[in-house]
């Protein structure tokens, strides 16, 4: 899986240039294997972050200038947010950058993370950690689609569901566009959306 990866993001542009109505961000996809098995690691965001709280997230977020490139940010972010040390992290590269309805452009860079690991998440931009397995985003009951409204625009939005997790918006479009690489495609047809949140 890790070959497979490294092949197939190696083509993406790891720094497109960003519209200058949107913020740019960098997030994590941070993936370990657990008994030979991928998991993903996510956080859940504090309701005291200015924005997406209490969501199902990747660690990451907005670049800031001493910043030489969002895959710097993407490490950096999330080195503040759950104490992983950027050396630690071999990024195997970048996936499609994902624009949300609140202003946001997002590149997503997955990185090979050692499991275990003493994470030491920020108690004010983390609630908590989910480790989750890989394989359990293959299921195409676990996903649906739907409407979300913000600031008087809708836009369309997929959710995933498992027990009583649910991981939607940005988020979701992320590990889509993850599975395509893999082969896997849980949602029938083109779910590639122009907006999300």
């Amino acid at each position: 899986m890790v070959t497979l990866l490294k092949a197939r993001l190696a083509s993406n542009p790891a720094d497109a240039p960003t519209p200058p109505d949107l913020v740019p961000a960098g997030v994590l996809v941070p993936l370990f294997f657990k008994d030979s098995a991928a998991h993903l690691l996510f956080t859940q965001r504090t309701f005291t972050v200015k924005d997406h709280r209490g969501q199902i997230s990747f660690p990451g977020g907005v670049r800031h200038q001493s910043d030489p490139d969002l895959r710097a940010t993407a490490l950096r972010e999330t080195q503040e947010e759950i104490g992983l040390d950027p050396q630690e992290v071999e990024v195997l590269g970048g996936l499609e950058p994902v624009t949300t309805i609140t202003g946001y452009r997002i590149t997503p860079f997955v990185g090979l993370i050692p499991h275990p690991y003493d994470f030491h998440p920020s108690p004010q931009e983390v609630k908590r950690l989910l480790l989750l397995p890989l394989e359990g985003f293959y299921r195409s009951e676990r996903w649906t689609a739907g409407v979300y409204h913000y600031g008087g625009r809708a836009t369309g939005v997929y959710y995933w569901r498992a027990n009583q997790e649910v991981i939607w918006g940005a988020t979701a479009q992320v590990l889509l566009n993850l599975l395509a690489h893999l082969g896997q495609h849980p949602i029938p047809g083109d779910h590639d959306a122009a907006s999300l949140d």
